[in-house]
């Protein structure tokens, strides 16, 4: 019964059709196996008191970025492990079997790591990657707000420049780790109106006049905690600012695209974990004197899913080596990676739950709590809608 209720993390080989390893290199399963056995050993057996309790589980983060996973596709020279991103992907499906929740919070602290990497200046790069990447300190992306959503280019937050500083107002919604992080990479308004007016500044904990909204009561990633961030004439060094006045927006997007990877890895390891949750249900339960598992439903049911995830996965990692070469159609690939994987790997989820029948829906048993984790990556790091949008763009324009 135990076997049931706890994540199958790291039990490769079970079904080999299934692999994740499978046409990898050598190095890449390395990477993929400690990620597996740190997701085994240190996230799986706290996955559900985390979400239970809210615990942001800092510590055990910290012993991940000592493997190197603090700062995946940063540069070595400021603390990264310099990988590239499909090798980032093999690691957050990985990790994500342990607790999908806190690899989430993880795959957002990367992206925003990575964004000070690419577009800071030395002294910005010096001054936050390192603590960034051992994870000392943890990051915030701030992007949406309380009337912009998906229409990101509309934001408000406004800030204008005073001499050698810029005074910050207006307010981020959603904020995940608002709060308990230690730097905000906020979008706001320094020009007119559309995306040429956005800049991007780094913000530190503790700048006057910055403050947090009330923690958010959510279905589901509940190892994270997620706040609105306020600012209230915030004034902060016209050093803080990546690139140029104006090249916000284009910062914040080619984050994403690498961020809509990410999510739709996290996505991944849920699944992959819901699929040997289900297998094993199928296998143990008994139901009119024989096991599930000799329902040819349920066995068709099974066979869909591990297809699914499958072509989840090829789409995922297509898109993954497509920004790394930087090619023209990635955020295209990358926008239709997130929306597949987002899609397919809930209904995987959802499907475990209901294989489970009324187990499957009690906290004792891990499959509810990926099912809850993972419905939110159908709506942030862009909503599927809007995934839609840049692929038809993508087509129309092309």
């Amino acid at each position: 019964l135990l076997l049931l209720r706890r994540p199958a993390a790291g039990r490769r080989g079970i079904a080999s059709c299934i692999d994740p390893s499978a046409g990898l290199t050598e190095e890449q399963k390395e990477f993929q196996k400690v990620a597996l056995d740190f997701a085994t050993k240190e996230m799986a057996p706290y996955m559900a008191e985390w979400d239970e309790k809210e615990i942001f589980p800092v510590e055990t983060m910290q012993k991940a970025a000592q493997l190197g996973f603090g700062g995946i596709y940063v540069k070595p020279d400021v603390g990264g492990s310099g990988l590239s991103r499909l090798d980032t992907s093999i690691i957050f499906e990985a990790l994500s079997t342990g607790c999908t929740s806190t690899t989430a919070y993880m795959s957002i602290h990367n992206m925003c790591v990575w964004m000070i990497d690419t577009f800071g200046n030395e002294e910005q790069r010096r001054r936050f990657c390192p603590s960034l990447c051992s994870m000392e300190k943890f990051a915030s992306y701030c992007l949406t707000e309380p009337g912009s959503g998906s229409d990101a280019a509309s934001l408000l937050t406004s800030a204008q420049r005073k001499g050698d500083t810029y005074v910050l107002n207006g307010s981020k919604a959603f904020i995940s780790g608002g709060g308990d992080t230690d730097v905000y990479v906020v979008m706001c308004r320094t020009g007119g109106p559309g995306p040429k007016g956005i800049s991007c500044l780094v913000l530190e904990k503790g700048t006057p006049g910055l403050s947090f909204g009330k923690k958010e009561r959510k279905v589901g990633w509940n190892s994270q905690p997620t706040r609105a961030v306020i600012f209230e004439d915030c004034v902060v060094p016209v050093g803080n600012r990546l690139g140029a006045e104006g090249q916000g927006f284009s910062i914040a997007m080619k984050g994403l695209n690498g961020g809509r990877i990410n999510i739709a890895s996290c996505s991944l390891g849920a699944a992959h974990a819901s699929v040997l949750l289900a297998q094993e249900h199928l296998t143990v339960r008994k139901q009119f004197g024989e096991p599930l598992a000799n329902n040819q439903y349920l066995q068709f049911r099974l066979a869909e899913m591990a297809t699914r995830l499958v072509a989840a996965r090829l789409m995922v990692r297509n898109a993954a080596r497509a920004l790394q070469e930087g090619r023209e159609d990635a955020a295209a690939l990358c926008s239709m990676a997130k929306l597949f994987a987002t899609d397919e790997c809930f209904a995987i989820c959802n499907q475990a739950l209901q294989m489970h029948g009324g187990y499957g829906y009690l906290k004792d048993y891990a499959v509810q709590q990926f099912v809850r984790d993972i419905r939110v990556h159908q709506i942030l790091e862009g909503t599927n809608e809007v995934m839609r949008m840049i692929v038809a763009r993508n087509l129309l324009q092309g």
